[in-house]
C-alpha cells in the first residue's frame, strides 16, 4: 500500500476506507489511498509541537466513531514538556490543529505508550508507558503506566473505576496495543522488560502489577496475563481483532505477526506465528473495512531496513 517510510507509526481507517498514517520523528500524517486514485500517500499536514526523541514523536493516531458528522482526528505526541494527546480535524485533504485534550503524561526517551483507539462505547481509550521510572505505573495521582478512557474532550469518562480520574487501568509497563472482541471484551499488548511480554485482557480498575510482577505470577491483588512470551519472540506493539475473532499482534523483536485464538469468553487459545522475519520487525496492525489487516513495519527505526522499507502491506485472507 505505501514504501519508503521514515519511522512510521500509528494508522486509522477513515469511514471511506482509505487511511491515515503517522510519522514518528517527521511529525507528518499521510493519507494512504487506493492507486487507482492517484499518487499515494499524500501528506496531509505536520502536527504543530511535535519534538522526537528515542521513542518518542508522533505515535498514535485515532478516527472518531462519529468523523462524518464532526472530522476529529486524535493524535499522541511528545511535545517539549509532556506526552499529550491532542484533537485535530481533517476536511479530506488537510489535517488542521485543534485543542490539547491531555496533558501531562510523562515523556522519555523509552516507555511512552502512545496507541490511542475507541471502544466499542464511544469514549477514547489512551496507552502510556511508565516512561523507565517503574513506580508510578502504581500511583493513581500519576498518568504514566496506564491505560486512560476519556471523552472526546479529554475529561474523564462516565463510569471509569475511579471518581474523578481518567485511569481505567493501571501497573503497565509500555502498552503499545488496545482491541476489543465482537463481544465488548478488551485486550492490551504490553512490553515487558527482561522475561515476558503480555496478551492482557483488560478490566477497569484492574491492576496488571507493573513493576512488583512481570508476566503469570498467580499473586493477589494483580491479573495475570492471558498470554506471555519470551522478550525475544514478541517485543508487542499494536494488536487488532481480525474477522475470524482471533486476535493479531505485531512482534517488534520478534519480527512476526502472532496469531492468538479466542473462545468469544475473554480466554485465549494456543498462539501462532505467522510471518516469521518476512516483513522484519512490525509496529501496526490494523483490521480494514474489508476485512483484511494492514500490517505497518518499524525497520527504519532499531532495524535493518530492506529495500521499500518501511512500508505498510494490505494482506490477503486467510494469513499465513
Amino acid at each position: 500500500m505505501a514504501t519508503g517510510l521514515q519511522v512510521p507509526w500509528g494508522l486509522a481507517f477513515l469511514p471511506d476506507g482509505t487511511a491515515l498514517v503517522t510519522l514518528r520523528d517527521q511529525g507528518e500524517v499521510l493519507h494512504v489511498m487506493p492507486r487507482s486514485q492517484g499518487p499515494t500517500p499524500v501528506s496531509v499536514g505536520h502536527v504543530p509541537g511535535v519534538e522526537p526523541g528515542g521513542e518518542g514523536g508522533l505515535l498514535g493516531i485515532a478516527v472518531s466513531p462519529t468523523f462524518t458528522s464532526d472530522r476529529a482526528v486524535f493524535v499522541y505526541l511528545t511535545s517539549r514538556d509532556d506526552n499529550r494527546v491532542i484533537r485535530m480535524t481533517f476536511d479530506g485533504s488537510t489535517l488542521k490543529p485543534g485543542p490539547v485534550i491531555v496533558k501531562g503524561i510523562t515523556k522519555a526517551g523509552i516507555h511512552d505508550g502512545g496507541r490511542l483507539a475507541f471502544g466499542p462505547d464511544g469514549y477514547l481509550y489512551i496507552s502510556t508507558g511508565d516512561a523507565g521510572k517503574r513506580d508510578p505505573a502504581q500511583d493513581k495521582a500519576s498518568l504514566s503506566g496506564k491505560i486512560l478512557r476519556v471523552t472526546t474532550g479529554g475529561a474523564p469518562a462516565p463510569g471509569n473505576p475511579f471518581p474523578g480520574s481518567r485511569i481505567w487501568s493501571l501497573g503497565h509497563r509500555n502498552v503499545e496495543g488496545m482491541a476489543w472482541d465482537k463481544a465488548g471484551i478488551m485486550y492490551a499488548s504490553e512490553l515487558g522488560h527482561d522475561a515476558w511480554d503480555e496478551l492482557n485482557r483488560i478490566e477497569a480498575g484492574r491492576n496488571y502489577g507493573w513493576p512488583i510482577v512481570e508476566g503469570i505470577a498467580h499473586r493477589a491483588g494483580f491479573v495475570d496475563p492471558l498470554i506471555q512470551w519470551p522478550t525475544d519472540d514478541a517485543s508487542p506493539s499494536g494488536i487488532a481483532v481480525g474477522t475470524d475473532g482471533a486476535i493479531y499482534m505485531a512482534a517488534l523483536r520478534g519480527e512476526s505477526l502472532w496469531r492468538i485464538p479466542l473462545d468469544g469468553k475473554g480466554r485465549a487459545g494456543k498462539p501462532q506465528r505467522l510471518l516469521q522475519g518476512k516483513y522484519g520487525r512490525l509496529r501496526t496492525v490494523v483490521t480494514a473495512p474489508d476485512g483484511r489487516l494492514w500490517l505497518v513495519t518499524s525497520n527504519t527505526f532499531r532495524g535493518t531496513p530492506r529495500p521499500g522499507d518501511d512500508r505498510i502491506l494490505a494482506l490477503r485472507r486467510p494469513v499465513h
